[in-house]
């Protein structure tokens, strides 16, 4: 556990372990050139596995703390401000005050949640824990919003109703996401449409029925992925 459990100390731990050859790799994966980052939005070169492994020193950060975290323009920085509110949303001890707070703070800085694996850090387990038992409204607004980190925070919460075998709002919002023309949105829904046919496969299957014709690849390619290969080829071919 950090002494100092303060946005600048994680900051400057971060800094420790920059490293050329992981930039190098976040430029391949991420796709940018590593001279002509943008100020507002750049990598440092600090591997993953090390943000999550100082983010769990770090679980005992205020909200304020993680909000000025979530302001740094270092994507690093970000990530490490979504596993610290991952970490304390999945605390054994955390309680429903604690995690609506989390999730208070993530909707409210959207604004710096601003690519797929900032959302997928937390969008489960901060809001989707959040919102379990609750009125999720919320997720319906996301779902309609200009902004496709938005649309996908609204699909990827519902992993955590997924895990209680909790449908309706999966599939709810696949429907209104089904022709999304973001990739990483499609990815997405098409994910979640997967994980929910682990749960009811009969569920999925009358889903495809309704909307693979029209639904993108990349959408499509996920939703079937665990289907028997003749089931595939069906959904595929519908395409066609």
């Amino acid at each position: 556990m950090a002494s100092e459990p303060t946005a600048a100390a994680f900051l400057k731990r971060l800094d420790e372990h920059r490293d050329d050859g992981e930039l190098r790799k976040y430029q391949r994966y991420f796709r940018f050139d590593a001279d002509d980052q943008d100020p507002n939005d750049y990598f440092v070169g600090v591997r993953m596995g090390t943000v999550f492994s100082l983010a769990k020193e770090f679980t005992a950060m205020d909200l304020d703390q993680i909000e000025v975290l979530m302001e740094s323009p270092v994507h690093e920085a970000r990530a490490g401000a979504m596993s610290i509110m991952e970490k304390k949303a999945r605390h054994r001890g955390a309680t429903p005050e604690q995690i609506g707070a989390l999730a208070e703070l993530y909707l409210r800085r959207h604004d710096r949640v601003d690519n797929w694996d900032l959302v997928d850090l937390a969008a489960h387990h901060v809001l989707g824990r959040h919102l379990n038992g609750r009125p999720r409204d919320v997720l319906y607004d996301l779902a309609r919003s200009d902004n496709p980190w938005e649309r996908r925070t609204a699909i990827v919460a519902t992993a955590h109703f997924i895990r209680h075998r909790d449908l309706d709002d999966t599939f709810a919002l696949s429907g209104i996401l089904v022709h999304d023309d973001h990739e990483l949105v499609q990815k997405a829904v098409g994910w979640m449409l997967r994980a929910a046919g682990d749960v009811d496969r009969d569920r999925l299957l009358g889903f495809l029925d309704a909307h693979a014709a029209g639904a993108p690849r990349p959408l499509l390619r996920a939703a079937v992925e665990k289907l028997p290969p003749d089931r595939r080829a069906h959904y595929r071919g519908l395409r066609a």
